[in-house]
């Protein structure tokens, strides 16, 4: 997901929202959100402040380690914060969210029960977060770069693309990169090993799971979770095990280049994760009657169904559907198949002991040592 760009910023500030830290007492009400980069609609902000009068200080992450350490630091300064909903989990443990005033929330009952029940072992009761939107984690590619490394028979429905030294040492010539997220990472390596994505058993991880990523690292050029984005729609890259609705953007980036990059994105058939971003309140939120305000604005299904349309990614409002685009809905690589569905799998809480151990062979995996 890459920075804000010019445009936008100006937007924003022509719209009364101030970006960065330095927010001023005449600029109250005011609400603080710390969000993923390239993940909201460039008018939503505006329009949010135009209809109530509030303005918006607007940060951007790219990874739910750095959120996490401002979260568990205390302090964050932010009113509104979007952790992916396994980390959202352990964070509430650690008390770092306020409940939620659901009588605040009008337009609550527009999300989907199912997805309130897939949360709900995170989320005991949902009273901490509600679900912004959801994705997978897979494969992006160039198509023609692809075959040309590989052959017409590339693997590009399988995680045998990416996870096996092989096929990734031929694709390196051309740039691979992977998502900066441990869990996701050992995850989706656990699941193609045939082992429990969410396994508790730490030699899982620093045993066969660490070893495969050690045969791989020489061919990874580099871990990052936003700058894929841009390298795979300019061609600077040719494969990114990443986020669907960023590598959607991807592929949207080049078709508008017009520079003859082809972008695809797969669901690898021996399965993926699923995920669900959440809109939560930090408990030392100065603002948090303003964040309720821009939660509920975000549950209008105009309002997140423009979003899924600028950022590619489902949304969890029932509602919301009869203005998301048919190119979107219609998107098997937004909207999966059943059949794909089957096949995806979400994160679990995983014991301190386990997520320690996880850090460790990251930082090995990383370094190459």
């Amino acid at each position: 997901m890459a920075s804000l760009n010019n445009g936008f910023r100006l937007a924003l500030l022509a719209a009364g929202l101030v970006l960065g830290s330095g927010v001023q007492a005449q600029e109250a009400p005011q609400v603080n959100f710390y969000n993923w980069s390239d993940y909201i609609a460039e008018d939503t902000l505006a329009n949010f402040t135009a209809e109530t009068g509030i303005a918006v200080t607007y940060d951007v992450f790219d990874s739910n380690e750095v959120l996490e350490a401002k979260l568990l630091a205390g302090n964050t300064g932010f009113d509104l914060v979007v952790p992916t909903g396994d980390f959202m989990g352990r964070q509430i443990m650690a008390g770092a969210f306020m409940a939620l005033d659901k009588s605040k929330l009008s337009n609550y009952g527009n999300l989907d029960p199912k997805i309130m029940a897939l949360l709900a072992d995170k989320d005991p009761g949902n009273q901490y977060g509600v679900p912004y939107l959801w994705g997978t984690t897979g494969i992006g590619y160039n198509v023609d770069k692809v075959k040309a490394a590989l052959g017409e028979d590339a693997p590009v429905n399988s995680w045998d693309l990416v996870l096996k030294p092989e096929n990734l040492a031929k694709l390196s010539q051309c740039g691979v990169a992977f998502l900066d997220a441990p869990t996701e990472i050992f995850s989706t390596v656990l699941n193609y090993l045939g082992k429990d994505p969410n396994s508790t058993t730490p030699a899982d991880y620093s045993g066969e799971a660490t070893e495969l990523m050690m045969s791989l690292r020489p061919h990874i050029t580099y871990f990052h979770s936003s700058k894929y984005i841009n390298d795979l729609a300019n061609g600077d890259i040719c494969v990114a095990v990443g986020w669907s609705g960023d590598i959607l953007q991807a592929r949207d980036r080049a078709d508008e280049a017009e520079q003859g990059v082809k972008v695809a994105y797969s669901i690898p058939k021996e399965g993926a994760l699923m995920w669900f971003d959440m809109l939560a309140i930090p408990r030392d939120a100065r603002h948090p009657d303003n964040a309720h305000q821009l939660i509920n604005y975000l549950l209008k299904p105009e309002v997140i169904g423009a979003v899924s349309n600028y950022v590619a990614y489902a949304n969890p409002n029932l509602l919301a559907r009869e203005f998301v685009e048919e190119s979107i809905l219609n998107d098997t690589g937004i909207y999966p198949t059943a059949e794909a569905a089957d096949r995806l799998f979400t994160a679990k809480l995983l014991p301190q002991r386990v997520n320690r151990v996880i850090t460790r062979a990251w930082t090995r995996v990383k370094t190459g040592r």
